[in-house]
């Protein structure tokens, strides 16, 4: 038995309302009951990521469109690497979504997983911000459900070591049990840098390290910073290995049912926020090195070229690759 075979004829337009959140007052339109947006992410609550959903959720919300947001920082609400499947379940609104999930469920996306592929982060807006990139949105939107409302730089991953030792070669980092999150092409960038993966999630990292669980870590510095690593290790290494996005996504049936105000709210939101991570965390990007070195890490530049050519081999060699689209490789390394 539906909702409208239990109401009175006159209360099924009121209850249609009601459940989009919207009431109707003698003074205009107004909101009975505001849409609650929980957004799920495993920033920790420092670093700009979540920042920049603390300003998404009081641009929301100061807009009075009838929307509210929760933001649930550290995977305190959905363990990392389950919150698209709560998306599409319609058990989570909002989540920060990445290339590696995406491509967990569109193979042939799994290009945007690997090790240098981006030559920095204009390369990357260029391509996310282009032709590339609305493709992307288009066909993550049509197969996944989800749609992707803007795109965001959470960094330049560098490996981050417990003890210090002598890089200069993947060679160099055998046998270092490395925390990489979980998912076959995480393990996969793991092994293309020359480490031995471990899957391990974001809250777990720190006392892993602590207790010598795992020998190191890879992650941007702003994040290795905001999650206070530098506490429990010693030595970072600038491997650069990927330049990474990150998306403002959305639940497509949830979008799908709110009103144009309300959406076009929610777009300039993640627009001006993803704005603001970018622009943080590239300031802090380029001044963090000397506050590690002064928090008494070795922070270490090494040349790229012997790590870029295992990353071929690997890539190469790896049945997984299979499934991706070369001749889109070929499309985002030609993006000038």
């Amino acid at each position: 038995m539906t909702l409208r075979h239990v109401l009175r004829p006159g209360l099924v337009l009121a209850a249609s309302l009601l459940a989009a959140g919207i009431g109707q007052t003698a003074a205009g339109t107004a909101h009975a009951a505001d849409v609650t947006i929980r957004v799920s992410t495993a920033a920790p609550p420092s670093d700009f990521l979540a920042k920049s959903l603390d300003a998404f959720k009081a641009e929301v919300e100061a807009a009075n469109s009838g929307l509210k947001v929760e933001v649930h920082p550290a995977s305190t609400l959905f363990r990392q690497g389950t919150e698209v499947p709560a998306l599409q379940r319609g058990n989570l609104e909002m989540s920060t979504m990445t290339t590696f999930e995406v491509a967990q469920q569109i193979a042939e996306y799994g290009l945007f997983n690997r090790a240098y592929l981006f030559r920095d982060y204009d390369h990357l807006r260029q391509v996310f911000d282009g032709p590339i990139g609305e493709a992307y949105r288009r066909s993550v939107a049509d197969r996944m459900g989800i749609e992707i409302l803007s795109v965001a730089y959470l960094g330049t991953r560098h490996v981050n070591l417990r003890q210090k030792r002598s890089v200069q070669s993947p060679g160099d980092l055998a046998g270092i049990k490395m925390r990489m999150p979980a998912g076959p092409e995480w393990l996969l960038l793991g092994k293309a840098i020359g480490v031995s993966p471990v899957p391990l999630g974001m809250p777990e990292v720190y006392l892993a390290l602590k207790t010598g669980a795992i020998d190191g870590q890879e992650n941007p510095l702003s994040i290795m910073n905001a999650a206070k690593f530098y506490e429990v290790t010693e030595e970072v290494v600038l491997t650069a290995h990927m330049i990474q996005p990150v998306f403002f996504s959305v639940a497509k049936p949830f979008w799908d049912k709110l009103a144009p105000a309300q959406k076009a709210t929610l777009a300039q939101a993640a627009d001006h926020a993803a704005k603001l991570n970018d622009s943080g965390r590239l300031a802090d990007e380029r001044a963090i090195v000397e506050a590690l070195k002064g928090r008494g890490l070795a922070v270490d530049a090494i040349d790229l070229a012997p790590f870029r050519a295992m990353a071929d081999k690997i890539y190469k060699e790896a049945d997984a690759t299979k499934a991706w689209n070369s001749g889109l490789t070929s499309q985002v390394l030609e993006v000038h």
